[in-house]
């Protein structure tokens, strides 16, 4: 069955307009399993398909991708990108989506291979051309170009080769294509920047960065949306939220934050009022739903609290205070109730949210302010299985090993906290008997 494909090809090679040879040989890879092709991959000729694609006809273009993605499929990155890279070139330009696809879809590949990576990165045209598959009309052939141009700037030779190079001035014209292109090359940029800080400083010195954070106050606002949840992508990162800080930037998205009220057009870019309900119906939810669903809304509110030591920015801080203040009123005395109420999944998801909290001085400054919390914290006896005793001990750690809690709790707290640190989870304490003569 291979060698009917190889001798069809041939045949398709031999005519002007295959098209009748073509719908055979589509009809026959079909049959013919992929380890069969990849044994002739040496003798596939793929030249001939790929110039029947500069033909204006419709079905024949069609069958031509079809049949060269299944031999493509055949053959491995590296032989791809060394013997068919004109044919790769000419097909990212090429005027029918479908064969820019077909390309994108190999060069997807190869930027996967890292020896066969290194082709494309000796080829600046080729990666010219991808480039400006960024500003195709078809969301899909940018969305597949941003992919590989980002793959490929996981290397220093490929973030070399992109900021670098002349190609940087390609990057700047395509964005000129329209608001829409501009943006695309934005996320571009922030994916490249947020895989570490060497990534981001050559982003920094391609002035786009800059440009991006620009347009932050900008008067249009989806303009500004657009810019503020690209920011917000680049400060999940601890290098990309340290540079923000230093360039002020985390200070300038507050102050929009503070006069959103303002601004009639603040829900297109904040999460406003919306949010606020959605943290209250959870906070509602974890009281009064089922076990079930409060445990879920327990763990999601956990999950929402919990910031890192190393995250802890003033402005992140003040996020995590008001939100677990949006979540019912007296939200400390709420989630101290469900963890009283005898149920241990119940008792240990309430304590995961203090524990979420526990590192935050905003947090730890309540606990001490409310009346018998701290000893509620410290009690042992409160806590009757393995589980829950464990949850407590993962809240007395979080407190006992923070860098504030002894100036907000006091010595006489702090070293009851290392105290029960030291001791584990399971200490118990004897209790001395004295005898009585006489008694029985």
């Amino acid at each position: 069955m291979a060698g009917q494909v190889v001798d069809l090809l041939r045949e398709v090679a031999r005519l002007e307009a295959p098209l009748e040879e073509l719908r055979a040989l589509q009809a026959v890879l079909q049959a013919v399993p992929l380890s069969s092709l990849r044994e002739q991959a040496a003798e596939l000729r793929l030249r001939p398909l790929f110039s029947l694609l500069n033909g204006n006809h419709r079905e024949q273009t069609t069958l031509c991708v079809s049949i060269l993605e299944r031999f493509l499929q055949a053959m491995e990155p590296v032989y791809v990108a060394r013997n068919l890279r004109d044919e790769l070139h000419r097909g990212l330009s090429h005027p029918d989506d479908a064969v820019v696809i077909l390309t994108l879809s190999q060069v997807g590949r190869i930027v996967e291979n890292s020896e066969a990576v290194t082709e494309i990165l000796n080829s600046p045209e080729l990666l010219k051309e991808i480039i400006y598959c960024i500003g195709a009309e078809k969301l899909s052939i940018a969305k597949a170009a941003i992919k590989s141009l980002s793959r490929i700037s996981l290397t220093q030779a490929g973030l070399e080769a992109l900021f670098g190079s002349s190609l940087l001035d390609d990057l700047e014209n395509v964005m000129k294509t329209s608001d829409i292109v501009r943006y695309r090359v934005y996320e571009l940029i922030v994916e490249i920047a947020s895989v570490s800080p060497e990534s981001l400083k050559y982003c920094i010195n391609s002035g786009l960065v800059t440009r991006l954070i620009r347009e932050l106050t900008g008067d249009d606002v989806l303009v500004r949306a657009t810019c503020i949840e690209m920011v917000t992508s680049l400060a999940y990162t601890h290098h990309g939220r340290q540079y923000l800080s230093q360039e002020g930037i985390i200070d300038q998205i507050s102050n929009i934050i503070v006069g959103a009220d303002s601004d009639p057009f603040s829900s297109f870019y904040l999460p406003g009022s919306r949010f606020e309900h959605l943290l209250k119906r959870i906070g509602h939810q974890a009281k009064n739903a089922s076990t079930e669903l409060k445990i879920r809304c327990l763990d999601a509110i956990s999950s929402l609290l919990h910031l890192p030591h190393d995250q802890q920015t003033d402005d992140l801080l003040r996020m995590t205070e008001f939100w677990f203040s949006s979540l019912t009123r007296e939200p400390l005395e709420h989630f101290r109730g469900i963890s009283t109420q005898p149920f241990p999944e119940l008792h240990c998801a309430a304590l995961k949210v203090f524990t979420a909290i526990a590192n935050q001085p905003w947090a730890q400054k309540l606990m001490f302010n409310s009346p018998g919390f701290v000893e509620y914290i410290v009690d042992r006896s409160v806590e009757h299985d393995k589980a829950s005793k464990d949850a407590k001990y993962e809240l007395v750690k979080a407190l006992a090993n923070s860098k504030t809690i002894a100036e907000i709790f006091g010595n006489q707290y702090y070293l009851r906290l290392r105290a029960y640190l030291s001791e584990g989870p399971y200490f118990v304490k004897s209790v001395s008997t004295t005898a009585v003569e006489g008694a029985e």
